[in-house]
């Protein structure tokens, strides 16, 4: 605008002079866009225009409408994010009745949305109808398929010791034997036959046949296995003691032929009062074993040539062998004996063999040459 324009109409005594052709024409008053509203004064803005700019850093408070704006647009989301999820239940679930009240829209102040009892039972009726349903699928499902397979074999079963076949014979485990019944050996029935009720019993143990024998006949028997079956070896005779059984004592024979390569046992039962027939003139070799068994055992064989101790001296008090034995030992009193004694002269009158040193030689004579020196006759004077 000119300086004529900005001054008072008052202060000018003449009126305005038209505008020169020349100069540029000036905007009308009424003109549509109207000067920035910084450039007005502060006097010429109006009342509606824009705040005043806020610096940054500072936070301007909503008014009430803005406020309302928001909690409208935020309720409107929720409304919107409620009804989504609900939609996706119901398509989870097959149909809206199934879905549970935790998963239905919020109201316009927030509230959970109150479901009736009414409709809480129907949910859980329908929920244990699906879950009974899901039941009896998996149970036809499973009898389909057990059906339409194949019967399983049986499990086969373990064998009771099982061994690698490739680890050395000595490094193997050792299987204990067992007893089994040896009546079906052909030994077996030739004895039996031929002693009938004399052979009590016949069983077999790793291979090796055991005859339990009547006492009385034990001689028989071995002069029968010596003689026609060729046992001729005896290998060990020995006693054993079990104190809670009637008869108390055991009495082993160990037989073996070298002919058959086969090795067998005889047994027979007996008390401390009942002496067993020997088989010392069966096997002479048996004349000690049987001593032992007395000396240890106390148990006694008629027809023996000499029953008398053999490790121990006559007079000893007791048979270390049996059980009731004290471990600990006992007072033998052996003490008192002397060194040596007479034959028959022992502590138990009329037994024994006694001991006694060699009779040491007689010195010699005065006169009498040793004994192994030449005797030199007297040379005759020159």
């Amino acid at each position: 605008m000119s300086d004529e324009q900005d001054k008072p109409p008052g202060d000018s005594p003449q009126p305005p002079t038209p505008p020169e052709p020349a100069a540029p024409a000036e905007p009308a008053p009424a003109a549509p866009s109207a000067p920035p509203a910084a450039a007005a004064p502060p006097e010429a803005a109006e009342p509606s225009a824009a705040p005043p700019a806020v610096p940054p850093g500072i936070k301007t408070p909503l008014s009430e409408e803005e406020k309302a704006a928001l909690k409208a647009a935020a309720l409107e989301k929720a409304r919107a994010a409620a009804e989504a999820k609900k939609a996706a239940a119901e398509a989870a679930a097959g149909s809206p009745q199934a879905v549970g009240a935790v998963q239905q829209p919020a109201d316009i102040e927030g509230r959970t949305a109150e479901t009736s009892e009414e409709a809480k039972a129907a949910a859980k009726a329908a929920a244990l109808e699906k879950a009974k349903a899901a039941v009896e699928a998996k149970r036809a499902a499973a009898a389909a398929g057990g059906a339409a397979a194949a019967p399983a074999a049986p499990a086969k079963p373990k064998p009771a010791h099982e061994e690698d076949p490739n680890k050395p014979v000595w490094e193997k485990d050792p299987v204990a034997p067992e007893w089994k019944d040896g009546s079906e050996d052909p030994l077996a029935k030739a004895i039996k036959e031929e002693f009938g009720d004399a052979i009590q019993s016949a069983r077999s143990f790793a291979g090796d046949l055991t005859f339990q024998v009547r006492l009385d006949a034990i001689a028989e028997v071995a002069a029968s296995l010596k003689h026609k079956h060729q046992f001729t070896y005896l290998v060990d005779l020995c006693g054993a003691d079990y104190p809670k059984r009637e008869p108390r004592f055991d009495v082993v024979y160990q037989l073996h032929s070298f002919e058959a390569n086969r090795r067998i046992r005889l047994k027979v039962s007996t008390d401390e009062a009942t002496p067993v027939p020997t088989v010392s003139g069966v096997w002479r070799v048996a004349n000690w074993p049987e001593r032992e068994v007395y000396d240890m055992f106390g148990v006694r064989f008629a027809g023996h040539p000499d029953m008398t101790r053999i490790l121990l001296w006559e007079g000893f008090n007791g048979y270390p062998l049996r059980k009731d034995f004290p471990v600990e030992g006992i007072d033998t009193g052996s003490a008192i004996y002397p060194e040596y004694y007479e034959p028959t002269a022992g502590p138990v009158a009329g037994t024994g063999t006694g001991w006694k040193p060699a009779k040491p030689p007689e010195p010699p004579t005065p006169g009498t040459p040793p004994a192994g020196a030449t005797k030199t006759p007297p040379q005759e004077p020159a």
